[in-house]
């Protein structure tokens, strides 16, 4: 079996192919933040400030859009007449439809019965037939086979896919070139889609940088995949609906596997702290998905060193702003001194 690896070339050159098409999201920093991490860890890090790519304010309210536009490039001339068919929670699916819009490519989703409205209407908007079928993604996994058999359409996955992973990568770009001493970066984990080309772009230009996945702990599949040394399957569970993958790719097991420093569980609590926390403090509104990694620092949960130059990825802003409230009320105590 051919290595599943994605290399530096390849994500230089999904970049290239994004270039002019998509937003360079800004890199935002908090003295607060970095001072809550201080708070919760004894840890002074780099200018006193924690760095934060802000991936929300990108098309579509998310990164996702970087993997899905390099995919369709990547599909042949029949491929593209066919269609794709995917399943998402939202984000991805809102990535696909985009990409699918600006390409001519035909873009069906298979979401679950209660995802979230916006996320819903937002894919629609974009042009996407969407089939709401299942309770979780594992049966809308189901519903997406059908429909691709019946249909003869090209099943490209949310996450687990080498072009996908190479156009996430141009993030882990963009972060070099605005931070070149960064020390650590830390990421979101579904299935794995972002942090794999991140980890690639950021280990293969910079081998000593650490970078740290974060998975909520009822939602752990590539944990579980790790553990393993396979792709196990599971029953997500967590408040980040972006962060329900029933499984980790072949293809991003195997890059985190040679690229990614450790994986970090956080509960609920802990997520909905960087949601508030990101409200509150840096005037931005972000998913609980996109929040995941934020709290893990300010809980403390991420190793650091004195002196790291550390920033984090802000993955998605797609939230339901009728939820804010109870999400925030959900939220776990800040570390005081």
């Amino acid at each position: 079996m051919a290595e599943r690896h994605v290399s530096l070339p390849d994500i230089t050159a999904a970049r290239t192919l994004l270039q002019g098409r998509l937003h360079r999201t800004p890199l935002l920093s908090s003295r607060t933040a970095a001072k809550a991490i201080w708070v919760s860890t004894g840890v002074e890090i780099a200018d006193g400030r924690l760095h934060l790519k802000a991936e929300h304010l990108q098309k579509t309210g998310s990164f996702k859009p970087r993997g899905a536009l390099a995919v369709l490039a990547s599909l042949t001339a029949d491929e593209r007449a066919r269609g794709i068919i995917t399943i998402s929670a939202g984000n991805a699916a809102q990535g696909y439809a985009w990409a699918g819009a600006a390409t001519g490519v035909d873009v069906t989703v298979v979401m679950p019965v209660a995802a979230v409205r916006s996320k819903l209407e937002a894919t629609l908007a974009y042009g996407a037939e969407v089939v709401l079928h299942g309770t979780h993604i594992g049966e809308s996994m189901e519903r997406m086979e059908q429909l691709r058999d019946e249909r003869g359409l090209v099943y490209i996955s949310p996450f687990d896919h080498p072009a996908f992973i190479a156009g996430t990568g141009s993030i882990g770009l963009e972060i070099l070139e605005d931070l070149p001493d960064v020390d650590v970066v830390v990421s979101p984990i579904g299935g794995g889609g972002l942090i794999s080309g991140v980890a690639a772009a950021l280990k293969e230009s910079r081998p000593g940088v650490r970078v740290y996945g974060v998975e909520p702990e009822r939602a752990n599949a590539m944990s579980l995949a790790l553990a393993a040394g396979r792709v196990v399957r599971i029953g997500p569970v967590s408040v980040a609906d972006g962060l329900l993958a029933p499984f980790a790719g072949e293809w991003t097991l195997a890059m985190t596997q040679r690229y990614v420093d450790d994986v970090i569980l956080v509960d609920d609590p802990t997520i909905l702290g960087g949601v508030r926390f990101a409200a509150e403090r840096l005037k931005q509104v972000v998913e609980p998905a996109g929040a995941a990694a934020l709290g893990a620092l300010l809980y403390g949960l991420v190793p650091l060193r004195p002196g790291d130059c550390v920033a984090t990825i802000l993955s998605g802003g797609n939230i339901d702003v009728s939820r804010l409230g109870e999400l925030v009320q959900g939220a776990a105590p800040m570390p005081t001194a």
